[in-house]
C-alpha cells in the first residue's frame, strides 16, 4: 500500500513538471511515415490553434531502437529537422538502413513553450511501398514479344532486389488490344527479360508489370501500359522479291569490280606497251648489234647526218591523177623534142644523164620514207 502511494506521487510530480515545462502547447497529431522504396518522410498535423503573437515550429529526430534499450538513450537520438515551418521532415538524407529498425519522433516549438515528443516504430523493409519497375521495353521477335524489365531503384539508384534479398518478383498483365475488353493474361517472374510465346501474328498486344514482395504482401502500382504488334510470317513473294534484289546487287558489284579492272589493266598496258611502234627500219637503225643507239651524234668523221625533214602531205586522188597526166604529157614532149634535133639531143641526154645518175645514186643513198598514219610524211637520210 505504501508502494502504490509512493508511484502515484512520483507520477503526480512528473506529470506537474512536465506542464511546466511544456506549457499549454499541443503535440503534432496523425503522425506517420510516408516512404516509397528508400525515400523516407515523416508527416503530421497540426489542428490546433497557434498561440497569439507566436509561431509555432516542429523538431523531429530519429534513434536505432537497439540504442533504446540502454539507460542513457537520449544522448543517441539525432535530429533530422529543427525549428521547421513545414508539416514534415524528409528522412530520406539520414541514410536510414533498410532493414534496420528505428523510432521517430517530433514535437512542437514555440519561443517560450515546447509540447511533448509524439514517436512512431518504423522499419522501411515492412513500412516502406515497394514501388514499380523504373522501366519496361517491349519489343517483337519473330512474332513473339520480349518483354525487358529494369528494377525499381532505390534513392542512390541501386536496385531494389539487392535490399529484398531477391524477395522481388514481377506480375506481368497482358492482353489483345481491341475495342472490346479483353480479360488479362497473368504471368509471375522474378526474371526481367520475359518472352511472351504463342501468340497471334500481326495483332497488337499491350503489357503493364506490377513490383511484389510476397514476404511482407506488399505489392507496387502497376507500370505504364506498353503496347506493340507481333510480326507476321514473310509471304513467298517477298522472299523471292529479296533474293532477286541481292542477286541484283552481286551481279552489278561483279561488274564494277571488272570494270576497274579492265580500266586499270588498259591503263598499265599503254603505259608501258603503248599501240604506236617506231618503224622497223628506225629500229634497227637505234639499236645495232653492240645494243648501241646509231642516231646519236656521229663519232667518226666519215658518218654523214642530214637534217630531219617532217613533210604533211594530203593524198588527193585528182590531184595524183593530173600529176600523172602531167608526166606523161611531159615524156611525149621531150621525145617530139629528142627525135627533131639529133645534135641538141645529145647535149641534153648526156646532161640528162648525169642528172639522172646523180639522181640514182642520192636515191640509192639511205634515204628512207614512211607515211604515218596521218598522212605526214618521214624522210630520213643518213
Amino acid at each position: 500500500m505504501t508502494a502504490l502511494l509512493c508511484f502515484c506521487v512520483c507520477s503526480l510530480l512528473l506529470q506537474l513538471k512536465a506542464s511546466a515545462g511544456f506549457g499549454d502547447l499541443r503535440s503534432p497529431e496523425n503522425v506517420s511515415a510516408d516512404s516509397l522504396n528508400t525515400q523516407y518522410v515523416l508527416r503530421w498535423d497540426w489542428p490546433h490553434e497557434t498561440p497569439t503573437n507566436q509561431t509555432v515550429t516542429f523538431t523531429a529526430q530519429y534513434l536505432s531502437e537497439f540504442r533504446a534499450q540502454k539507460t542513457n538513450y537520449e544522448k543517441y537520438w539525432t535530429s533530422v529537422c529543427v525549428n521547421v515551418l513545414e508539416h514534415l521532415c524528409d528522412f530520406t538524407g539520414a541514410e536510414l538502413h533498410y532493414n534496420g529498425l528505428y523510432l521517430l519522433r517530433v514535437r512542437a516549438n514555440s519561443s517560450q513553450q515546447t509540447s511533448g515528443w509524439v514517436q512512431i516504430r518504423f522499419c522501411p523493409d515492412k513500412h516502406a511501398a515497394l514501388g514499380p519497375p523504373s522501366s519496361v521495353k517491349l519489343n517483337s521477335v519473330k512474332g513473339d514479344l520480349e518483354i525487358i524489365i529494369i528494377d525499381p531503384l532505390s534513392s542512390t539508384n541501386q536496385s531494389m532486389k539487392t535490399l529484398l534479398d531477391n524477395r522481388l518478383s514481377y506480375l506481368i498483365q497482358y492482353w489483345r488490344r481491341s475495342e472490346e475488353p479483353q480479360t488479362a493474361e497473368v504471368l509471375k517472374t522474378k526474371n526481367n527479360v520475359v518472352m511472351l510465346t504463342e501468340l497471334d501474328r500481326q495483332t497488337w498486344y499491350c503489357v503493364r508489370v506490377q513490383s511484389s514482395d510476397d514476404f511482407y504482401e506488399k505489392s507496387s502500382v502497376f507500370s505504364d501500359t506498353h503496347c506493340t504488334r507481333t510480326e507476321g510470317q514473310i509471304a513467298y513473294w517477298q522472299i523471292f522479291l529479296y533474293f532477286l534484289i541481292s542477286l541484283l546487287l552481286c551481279f552489278l558489284l561483279v561488274l564494277l569490280l571488272f570494270f576497274c579492272f579492265y580500266k586499270m589493266f588498259t591503263l598499265l598496258k599503254n603505259t608501258f606497251y603503248p599501240a604506236i611502234q617506231l618503224p622497223d627500219h628506225i629500229q634497227e637503225l637505234w639499236l645495232s648489234d653492240s645494243e648501241k643507239p646509231q642516231l646519236l651524234a656521229p663519232e667518226s668523221p666519215e658518218s654523214v647526218c642530214e637534217p630531219l625533214v617532217m613533210v604533211r602531205v594530203e593524198l588527193d586522188a585528182e590531184a595524183v591523177d593530173e600529176h600523172s597526166d602531167t608526166g606523161d604529157l611531159d615524156s611525149s614532149a621531150h621525145s617530139r623534142h629528142g627525135s627533131g634535133d639529133s645534135g641538141v639531143y645529145s647535149t641534153e641526154e648526156d646532161s640528162c644523164h648525169r642528172s639522172t645518175t646523180h639522181t640514182d645514186l642520192q636515191m640509192s643513198s639511205t634515204k628512207h620514207r614512211e607515211e604515218l598514219h596521218d598522212g605526214t610524211l618521214l624522210e630520213l637520210c643518213a
